[in-house]
This record gives C-alpha cells, sequence and structure tokens, in this order.
C-alpha cells in the first residue's frame, strides 16, 4: 500500500483511517467538500482534495498514483427522505466507483454495515452468506445495501472490490452514535427498548481500521467481512458503561419492543419521529454477527479490546 484515497476523511471513521495512515507513513489524499473538511484532513496529514461525491473529475484527479480507495463517506442519519440516501450512499457510490477505475486503482474497500440486513427482524450470529431480506429497516438500511451492492458487483480482475461490515463502531472522538445516545438521554427522551438485555456484537473504530486495512491488502475481490470486537456482550450493560464514560447515566425507562416498532411504523411519515424502524431493527434487539471469515482469512485480532477502549474514553 503506497497511497491512499480516503472518502469521510473529516469523518469519525475517516479520521482515525488517517491517522494510522500517517502512522505507518503511508500517503493519503482526502475527499473534502468544505474548508473545514479540508482544514481537519491536512491536520491529519492527508493532501486535501476538494469536491463531493458528485464531483467525478476531482476524485479521479485526487486518485492519480493512490493503490487503494477506502470509501467511508455515506448519509448516517436514522430517518429522512429515501431520496437523499440514495443519492450519498448509491449513487455518490457510483461515482467514486467510476473515478477510481478510470484512475487505475487496484483496491477498493467499502465501509458497509450489519444493517443491510436489518429488516426488523433478530440478528443472530450472521455470517457473510447470508442473504439479504426482502425488505428493509428504514432509508438507511436500504440505500446502504444497494451501496454494498453496487461495490460487491463492481469487482474485476483489475480492480479488486471489498466491503467490511463493522457492527455498532464506537470509540473516542465518535460524532454520531455516542453523541445522539447522550442526547436523548439528557432530554428525557431514552429508553431501553424491551428491556435492553439482548446480545450484541460491537466494533471499535481501532478495530474497524484493522479489519479494512486488511481487507485492502489481503482480501479476495468481492468479499464481504463481518468486524467485531470478539464475542458478544448484553447491550444494556455495554451501552450503559459506554454512556457512562461521559459522566451520564442511560437510566432505566423501558418501552415493549412491540410499543416502539408500532409507535415507528405510525411516525414514520415524521421529520423527526421519536423513535425510528432502523432504531427499533438494530438497537432494540439481539444483532450479533459471526467475524470468523475476517480472522481466518485476513488475519484480522480486533486488536483492541472493549475494556481498554472504555478505559481510553474515561475522562
Amino acid at each position: 500500500m503506497k497511497r491512499v484515497f480516503v472518502t469521510g476523511g473529516s469523518g469519525f471513521v475517516g479520521r482515525r483511517f488517517l491517522e494510522t495512515l500517517r502512522q505507518r507513513g503511508i500517503a493519503t489524499a482526502a475527499l473534502a467538500r468544505s474548508d473545514g473538511a479540508a482544514e481537519a484532513v491536512t491536520k491529519l496529514g492527508a493532501t486535501a482534495v476538494r469536491g463531493d461525491l458528485g464531483d467525478r473529475d476531482a476524485m479521479q484527479a485526487g486518485m492519480q498514483e493512490c493503490d487503494v480507495v477506502v470509501h467511508a463517506a455515506a448519509r448516517v442519519e436514522e430517518h429522512g427522505p429515501l431520496a437523499d440516501f440514495l443519492w450519498t450512499n448509491v449513487e455518490g457510490t457510483k461515482h467514486v466507483l467510476a473515478a477510481a477505475r478510470a484512475a487505475g486503482v487496484a483496491r477498493f474497500v467499502l465501509i458497509s454495515t450489519e444493517a443491510v440486513l436489518a429488516d426488523g427482524k433478530p440478528i443472530v450470529q450472521a455470517d457473510e452468506d447470508r442473504p439479504y431480506p426482502a425488505g428493509a429497516a428504514g432509508p438507511y438500511a436500504l440505500s446502504k445495501r444497494l451501496q454494498e451492492i453496487e461495490v460487491i458487483q463492481a469487482n474485476a480482475p483489475r480492480f479488486a472490490t471489498i466491503a467490511v461490515r463493522p457492527r455498532f463502531i464506537w470509540g473516542n472522538h465518535d460524532t454520531s452514535v455516542l453523541p445522539g445516545l447522550i442526547d436523548l438521554v439528557k432530554r428525557g427522551r431514552f429508553a431501553w427498548i424491551g428491556g435492553g438485555h439482548f446480545q450484541t456484537s460491537t466494533c471499535h473504530v481501532d478495530n474497524v481500521v484493522e479489519g479494512a486495512l486488511l481487507a485492502a491488502e489481503r482480501g479476495t475481490g468481492g468479499g464481504i467481512y463481518f468486524l467485531t470486537d470478539g464475542e458478544p456482550v448484553d447491550f444494556r450493560d455495554f451501552v450503559t458503561k459506554l454512556i457512562a464514560t461521559r459522566g451520564v447515566d442511560a437510566g432505566t425507562k423501558t418501552v415493549p419492543r412491540w410499543v416502539a416498532r408500532a409507535l415507528a411504523a405510525t411516525t414514520a411519515w415524521m421529520k423527526n419521529p421519536p423513535v425510528s424502524k432502523l432504531a427499533v431493527a438494530i438497537v432494540g434487539g439481539e444483532v450479533t454477527v459471526d467475524d470468523r471469515k475476517a480472522r481466518r482469512d485476513l488475519g484480522y485480532s480486533s486488536a483492541m479490546s472493549r475494556e481498554r477502549g472504555l478505559a481510553e474514553m474515561t475522562p
């Protein structure tokens, strides 16, 4: 790996990629759609490439001499107009793929998600052979599924495309999941769906980076790899500890799963529903995945333990 192009470089996962690559002495370029994003990636040692996911020419120019693209940019909100999700996550990805092919990039890694399998039913020890369901738990799940399909179908002899699926990304400097949970708690809108005591897989941001870079180096073109921190844990216990790293008590308020599901269905038309279909699907019941393929084929080790990750987050 000589030079890597990263989309979403100013985001939570993208920043950690750029930090890790700089530590390894690998040159980087990162797409930046604003002055703030350009400043952020430059501070992390990357060459800022001004443009957005619709600007193929800018991306193609920025990808010159790159042998790997890591596509981490995505629309990640729980809810919103489907057209917005499709534009960013699907059409934008088509543009990144086209730019990478035109620039002669050899390997392309997508940061996907277990949500591609989310349809409202529990996900129990799913591996990469589990088929996509017929339905989808909201626009994010559907658009990420379509995005992943685009990437895998783009695989070719001289253009290896690979998807990694981390479950529940967490860690220091999180800009989405943890801040969102804390905001709900502080506004009195947080409740454990179904009591919260069910199994979940998790994946620290450092482990996401480890797995994705191994996929870039060793992954089979057209392959998909789940990434986790290891054995599943109790969701409520883990999230309670995660929120506590910011001095916040998650509380004991609960709501029956059937109530949450009904509320999500009847308020889906709202701009900001009290609970989304996605939330019910991925934090309202068991979601466990099997990452043995990544461990076996890539040498993935999930080097960052939950204990150390939580300790690093405690003030």
